[in-house]
């Protein structure tokens, strides 16, 4: 186990609001942020120690980078399969990109779920329109058709109701490998953010539930409106997935509360190994937020308390437009307002967020 000092540096994939938050929490620790992005305008470049602007496929300047951190991390799960190999070979990289490759592909990525014993929803493979016909006879409609690879806030997916044209929806779809998702009746969807260290230890935060609006998160709400043996299960389910994967580092957990007559089933619906959108409440509902976390995890560190502040913690993700009530939320007693710094507001576009902690009983 590597264990790192302050003042060591931590190399970042990516450069977005994500990495922005992780560089911003390590700072706060003394451990500067490398970050590696091919967008020269990425709002982490602003708050960061170091930069590298250069293609992910550009070994010249991934050598330099893994020369210059101490261990590499990444806020995207889409990072190439060839770069994360590249540096693996060059540094310490944590999550490991095992773990990329197991979430980069849905059909992967819910075989290994449904190895370990954890329900998801019923799924096919489709490699054609051949296959999704026959899928669509097997699980039924409503379905989702979704791509295997790049699908992300709604985008790379079609609900496909009774009477669809399959052989349309595949080629809308780019005719690229795809599963189809039985629907799920959920009552409401909830996630586990949860990281596991260096040394196999495990926290996770309460089990917050989620509100999408478009396909994109809207609202998150900790803790979630489920029981207690629940929401114990759900972190279980976690640390069993983390554990599974050697995983090190914050990671989410996505999931369908289905009610039925005896209580309440789990249904995992999608992992993602990096800090994530519903655990932007922890920022200021929880003692150690997801992104110090994180930092902590792939540093070697020992894990922050996960306890929540406050009886209820809501955050409100800022989309497109609605970023123009900043002065609004500025004058708001008790909001605490996060812009993200990005230069052009567009619709669908996640521009900061909103969180808001409530005292009293729940």
């Amino acid at each position: 186990m590597t264990s790192l000092r302050p003042g060591c540096t931590i190399g970042i994939l990516g450069g977005g609001q994500l990495a922005r938050m992780l560089a911003k929490a390590g700072a706060r620790l003394g451990l500067c942020a490398h970050v590696y992005s091919p967008v020269a305008d990425d709002p982490a470049f602003e708050v960061c120690a170091a930069r590298t602007i250069a293609a992910f496929e550009d070994e010249t300047a991934l050598a330099e980078f893994a020369a210059a951190v101490d261990v590499v991390t990444y806020e995207f799960e889409n990072v190439p399969s060839q770069t994360a190999a590249f540096l693996e070979a060059h540094s310490l990289v944590r999550p490991n990109p095992r773990v990329l490759a197991l979430t980069q592909d849905r059909l992967t990525e819910k075989n290994f779920v449904r190895g370990l014993g954890i329900e998801t929803a019923p799924f096919d493979n489709v490699e054609s329109v051949e296959m999704l016909a026959a899928a669509v006879s097997r699980l039924g409609l409503p379905a989702i058709l979704k791509t295997r690879r790049f699908g992300y806030d709604g985008k790379g997916q079609i609900m496909l109701r009774e009477g669809a044209d399959l052989s349309a929806a595949f080629e809308q779809l780019g005719r690229a490998p795809c599963v189809l998702e039985g629907f799920v009746p959920f009552a409401r969807e909830v996630s586990v953010v949860a990281a596991r260290g260096a040394d196999g230890a495990f926290r996770g935060y309460d089990v917050c539930e989620n509100v999408h609006e478009h396909h994109i998160l809207a609202l998150t709400v900790a803790p979630a409106r489920i029981s207690p043996q629940t929401a114990a299960a759900a972190v279980e389910m976690a640390r069993k997935i983390a554990e599974a994967a050697d995983y090190v580092g914050v990671i989410a957990v996505e999931m369908f509360v289905v009610e039925e007559a005896g209580g309440e089933l789990l249904v995992v619906n999608e992992i993602a190994p990096r800090v994530h959108n519903s655990g932007h409440w922890t920022l200021d509902g929880a003692v150690t937020s997801q992104f110090e976390q994180h930092m902590r995890a792939v540093a070697g560190w020992p894990l922050g308390s996960t306890r929540r502040h406050g009886a209820r913690v809501e955050m409100r993700n800022l989309i497109g437009e609605q970023v123009d009530e900043w002065p609004d939320l500025l004058a708001e007693e008790g909001a605490c307002l996060h812009l993200y710094g990005k230069k052009e507001t567009r619709p669908g576009r996640k521009m900061g967020h909103v969180t808001r902690v409530f005292e009293g009983r729940d």
